[in-house]
């Protein structure tokens, strides 16, 4: 799985992953999303338009993440889910606690 950051004029961090979220993947990038945590104080913003495909490790480490931030009092936003993780996302749940645009 692919990472890329970007920060937005306000602050927010803009995470874009491309690949499949999956176990293989979350194992190399927990490493990635505990560094994310401490590399800004704003919102983080999740990408999913390039994930084709998510279980539910992929799930797990966005929980994780998000119960991060949330206990620091900062937010998290998932973006462009299409397809299967948009569906797992909806089937979940997930999108009643987290907002998903």
């Amino acid at each position: 799985m692919d990472i890329k950051r970007t920060i937005t004029e306000c602050g927010d961090l803009i995470v874009k992953l491309n690949g499949d979220f999956d176990a293989l993947s979350v194992a190399e990038i927990r490493p990635d999303f505990e560094a994310i945590t401490a590399e800004v104080q704003q919102q983080i913003i999740l990408d999913l338009r390039q994930v084709g495909f998510i279980d539910s490790s992929g799930i797990g480490a966005i929980v994780f993440l998000y119960k991060r931030l949330k206990a620091e009092g900062r937010g998290l936003e998932l973006t462009g889910a299409r397809g299967q993780p948009k569906q797992l996302l909806e089937l979940l749940r997930i999108h009643q606690v987290i907002s998903i645009r």
